[in-house]
């Protein structure tokens, strides 16, 4: 049935148009605060999104890095007949080399880019609807130049994600997974001959007083945690020669409020696991949880002696341990090839890039952003241009 989608902003209305849709109205939010009713709606098993979208970390994100780089919040809300939210795209818009640019908020955090979906909308959404969402941007006063969508999901808990299908190329990198069977015994999740191996090594580790891995839960653990970590953090990356992307104030301000954040029902919007013992900070690693997947976001290891027993990779069995006992069915170590992820991880979660150009500047800037994104990915998948690429950074970083 044809119904008025009628668009609205926060500082201004724009004109209302016809569709036939389930959509009878769509609106552009421009504050978090505003929009945290909505958020909220589109929370439990009827609704689809990843851990990453959760407004408790993104409020975070937003709160300190967005502000600090000039992100203004674009929150794309679209209800039904009854005012009830089909779907809420969390999006910022910016200034980028002379297009305005709109994205998924968290910048470079989150492993993936996806909108909160009611799940039976989701699942049926027809191209009409797409369309007035994608309308309801372009309509806005203030001139989104081109959306730029990275790492989207193709799919989530099984169901096809919608706007991955917009445009989409492959992003740089897949993202390493790992599928478990709810309930199945250990030895499933991680092979026996891998658990011997760190078993062996942990053994190093087991003699030293206090020794534990645990769960922070508490804000004193949190933030003693935290503390280790950011003074960690800088000298291993350092002797990897790597750029600490931690040493920003505004970036230590997102990790240590996500961290705290509770969620509405348990728990935190990161979840921080450690081995430690009465000495030091062994090993950490960040994570998001949604109750069938776990995501791990960062990490850091010690640089003392006790570097030389895997203690990352003894953390990592620990976590899946943790995880398959309550019942998840896969995890991730985030995107890129690194050696720990494929000892775990036999599969590939495809990510898609879509840069949909709104205005005729937008079609330059998206024409750009693919342009690149295909480049990176060539090099990637190419060895020989990956050594190229390595020798030149590690040359720059000297």
């Amino acid at each position: 049935m044809a119904m008025a989608a009628e668009l609205h902003g926060s500082d201004t209305s724009s004109p209302s148009y016809s569709v036939t849709s389930r959509i009878a109205r769509v609106d552009i939010i421009r504050d978090m605060a505003a929009a945290k009713v909505n958020w909220r709606a589109l929370d439990g098993d009827d609704f689809l999104h990843t851990p990453y979208q959760r407004f408790e970390l993104l409020d975070a994100w937003q709160q300190s890095i967005g502000k600090h780089e000039g992100a203004v919040p674009l929150i794309v809300v679209a209800y039904d007949v009854n005012s009830r939210p089909l779907v809420l795209l969390p999006l910022v818009s910016s200034r980028e080399n002379g297009a305005k640019v709109a994205r998924f908020m968290g910048g470079k955090h989150p492993t993936f880019n996806m909108a909160l979906w009611r799940r039976d909308f989701a699942e049926t959404i027809s191209s009409t609807e797409l369309d007035a969402l994608i309308t309801a941007i372009r309509m806005q006063p203030d001139g989104v130049d081109v959306l730029a969508f990275a790492q989207q999901p193709k799919q989530w808990r099984n169901v096809a994600n919608p706007l991955a299908s917009l445009a989409a190329q492959p992003s740089t990198n897949p993202c390493p997974m790992m599928t478990m069977v709810p309930g199945c015994k250990p030895e499933e999740r991680v092979s026996t001959s891998t658990r011997r191996r760190l078993r062996n090594k942990e053994r190093k580790l087991q003699a030293l007083p206090g020794y534990r891995y645990f769960v922070a839960t508490t804000d004193d653990d949190i933030n003693r945690l935290l503390d280790s970590f950011f003074v960690i953090k800088p000298q291993r990356m350092a002797l990897s020669k790597l750029p600490d992307i931690f040493s920003d104030p505004a970036t230590k301000a997102f990790v240590r409020d996500a961290c705290l954040a509770k969620l509405p029902s348990s728990g935190r919007a990161i979840e921080l696991h450690a081995l430690e013992c009465d000495a030091e900070l062994i090993s950490i690693f960040a994570c998001v949880a949604d109750g069938e997947r776990f995501s791990t976001m960062f990490n850091t290891y010690t640089i003392s002696e006790n570097a030389r027993y895997s203690p990352g990779l003894i953390l990592l069995r620990y976590m899946i341990d943790h995880f398959g006992d309550l019942g998840y069915s896969s995890l991730d170590f985030g995107v890129g090839s690194d050696e720990y992820k494929m000892t775990f991880c036999k599969d590939d979660e495809p990510l898609t890039d879509a840069f949909i150009p709104l205005t005729a500047r937008g079609k330059f800037a998206a024409l750009g952003m693919s342009s690149l994104t295909h480049a990176k990915r060539l090099v990637k998948h190419n060895p020989a241009l990956m050594q190229m690429a390595q020798l030149l950074r590690n040359a720059l970083s000297r």
